[in-house]
């Protein structure tokens, strides 16, 4: 491991070195991708710091690898994204901006107050709605695949599958009866199915705590990860935000934030929302999303060995029945989904 560490950053010290001069290069965790991040730090032409990702050659794809594509396609929204200064597809090599190390779940360890945690996601917010009006179609036209790409019935339920398989088969390793099958399988297809009907707009996909960075001096927002962007119901990004499996939001600023968002979005598009109608899809969408984040956190352990995302197993649940709770009709869908995991 040592040496596979020393002979990437010999190459990468090698390749920066055709146009600066190196300082150091260091490894940087990583997230739950197989993508590899290192800081560089140069002293000519000027001392400055800069962030390589590494990723599998993508000389076929090229400039179109979808990190590139949705890259270019938010910055040219005004969306704040992290500059792309060069690209090398042969090795696989992305030079970014540095953006720091603090990220929005590292910055919130240090709020001292309900109102200053929501102004500061009121400020998320912002950047949110800019990212679903003006980097849709209907604002900005493109051929992009991500417009091509949407949260369907059919990808819906593959994610429900996806958690049934790799948490409840794989890794609690629990024998589901038929009849509990079904009922999770058909109350799913019930919730996707409402999910699937609702207008779509361009969603980052992944849109929590991790994923937005608050840079130095000036604080700020800047999103990442965002390569496996798509279409898909306006309150999805928004329920991966605010029912986020790594931060625990109280229900009544969770309230207050969907009303500060659906008041942004109508003044940003002059349209008017349902609230009622509003609040439920998304909370239907936090339960899907929430249930395709556990089926995440347990592949992990299993295609990987990586037992790391565990931990946030109960919070995610705990996102999932405050949902339910809300809901009767789903009371069976519930109580099945639970017992496997609280036996």
């Amino acid at each position: 491991m040592v040496d596979e560490l020393a002979k990437a950053e010999a190459e990468i010290t090698s390749w920066i070195s055709r146009s600066r001069t190196i300082e150091s290069v260091n490894r940087l965790p990583g997230d739950a991708s197989a993508r590899r991040y290192y800081r560089v730090q140069t002293r000519k032409p000027e001392v400055k710091t800069y962030v390589l990702m590494r990723t599998e050659p993508f000389v076929q794809e090229g400039m179109e690898l979808p990190f590139i594509v949705v890259q270019k396609h938010l910055a040219n929204a005004a969306v704040s994204v992290p500059s792309i200064l060069d690209v090398d597809p042969a090795k696989g090599y992305i030079l970014l901006e540095d953006l720091g190390d603090v990220t929005l779940l590292r910055y919130l360890q240090d709020v001292i107050s309900a109102d200053v945690e929501r102004h500061l996601y009121e400020r998320v917010i912002d950047s949110l709605v800019n990212l679903q009006v003006y980097a849709s179609p209907k604002r900005n036209p493109a051929e992009i695949e991500a417009y091509k790409l949407c949260f369907d019935l059919e990808k819906l339920m593959w994610e429900v599958g996806f958690t049934v398989e790799h948490f409840y088969d794989g890794y609690l390793k629990r024998k589901i009866k038929e009849a509990d099958r079904k009922t999770i399988l058909e109350g799913f297809n019930e919730i996707c199915t409402e999910l699937a009907l609702q207008p779509t707009v361009f969603t980052h996909r992944d849109f929590h705590s991790r994923n937005v960075m608050v840079t130095e001096p000036k604080k700020r927002l800047v999103m990442i990860d965002f390569q496996d962007a798509r279409m898909g119901p306006q309150q999805y990004d928004l329920a991966s935000l605010l029912k986020d499996s790594y931060y625990q939001l109280e229900e009544s600023q969770v309230e207050r934030l969907i009303d500060y968002y659906i008041a942004r979005w109508e003044a940003e598009t002059k349209e008017r929302l349902d609230r009622g109608k509003f609040r439920y899809i998304f909370d239907l969408m936090s339960i899907q999303r929430n249930f395709k984040a556990i089926g995440s956190f347990a592949s992990f352990l299993n295609k990987r060995g990586d037992p790391s995302y565990l931990k946030f197993i109960g919070n995610t649940f705990e996102n999932i029945r405050r949902s339910f709770l809300k809901y009767p009709k789903y009371s069976h869908l519930r109580e099945v989904l639970f017992h496997y995991y609280y036996f």
